[in-house]
């Protein structure tokens, strides 16, 4: 149990320590980690809500095997491209 402990707080520390020296501060990283997570728990119940339907619709046949997996690697995309840092170029009106 000290070892998990032990283990959890490393985690933290070196979680933090990285984020730090990133451009723009911990405050900035940590939002966009906010902002990744949201859509991470998104694409997750679309994951989800399409393997049940699956599941009820086509409980055999290629569909029940492959259908998933290609989803999961459809949803692995879509987080790459709406996962990213957005850019650092200044908005219409601000300097």
């Amino acid at each position: 149990m000290r070892a998990f402990v032990l283990g959890l707080l490393l985690l933290v520390a070196l979680s933090v320590s990285v984020l730090s020296l990133r451009p723009g501060g911990l405050r900035r990283q940590l939002r966009f980690a906010a902002r990744r997570l949201r859509i991470v728990l998104i694409l997750g119940g679309v994951y989800v809500a399409f393997s049940t339907v699956v599941g009820l619709l086509f409980p055999n046949g290629p569909m029940a095997e492959y259908g998933p997996p290609a989803v999961a690697v459809a949803l692995l995309i879509v987080f790459l491209v709406a996962g990213r840092d957005p850019d650092d170029s200044p908005r219409a009106g601000e300097r």
